[in-house]
């Protein structure tokens, strides 16, 4: 264990380092999906409300249900739930409870893979140090005369997959917080908007004959 390079490192930590490799490629994964999903996702919840509402003063609650239907954002879906509920207010804001929750596990799907991954990565990489670690003192007690260069290649290759689990942590920490943040945000847009159609939908049906 005299080579004190790269290519030596990660040859001594390859195991550790390939657990981690299948992870970073997974967070990565992950990070893409989300992103295409909650970009498809998006959508201005109050415009859109505005929209139905209108919809349903000027035409009729059939038409702004069709109209939601045909619209695959979360919004629309809860929109669509709150229309197309029959009953009284509380019926219909059970149903938009019920729609709007729906909808954020559909947001939230895979997210939780990557805190998985934010937490459990640094003790992969902390796991593969312990083990180089270990073998860096097997090695000190072989070469009793080694001097101190054994003790440095043996603690700096068994830090390498510390540093791999940092590597793959910190993205996917910082990807996590973020999509968990940005799901919240427009959990909470739809949430305002839809009961500003529920409002609207009571009065049209008041003021029914």
């Amino acid at each position: 264990m005299n080579a004190f390079d790269l290519h030596s490192m990660l040859l001594q930590g390859w195991p550790i380092l390939s657990v981690l490799f299948l992870m970073s490629i997974l967070s990565f994964t992950v990070i893409a999906e989300r992103l295409s999903a909650l970009r498809r996702a998006q959508l201005d919840a109050r415009r859109f409300i505005a929209t139905v509402s209108r919809l349903i003063r000027d035409d009729s609650p059939a038409a702004a249900y069709d109209y939601c239907r045909r619209m695959p954002h979360p919004v629309a879906v809860v929109a669509a739930a709150v229309i197309g509920q029959t009953g009284d207010r509380d019926a219909r804001e059970r149903a938009l409870r019920h729609a709007l929750q729906g909808q954020i596990r559909n947001m939230e799907t895979y997210v939780p893979v990557l805190g998985t991954i934010a937490s459990s990565a640094p003790f992969v990489g902390l796991f593969g140090t312990v083990l180089g670690i270990i073998r860096a003192f097997a090695d000190i007690a072989r070469n009793v005369g080694g001097g101190p260069e054994v003790v440095a290649t043996g603690i700096a290759e068994a830090l390498v997959t510390t540093a791999g689990g940092l590597l793959v942590a910190i993205p996917a920490l910082v990807a996590y917080n973020y999509f968990v943040r940005r799901i919240q945000r427009m959990t909470d847009e739809i949430d305002l908007a839809a009961y500003d159609l529920l409002e609207a939908v009571c009065q049209t049906e008041r003021l029914s004959p």
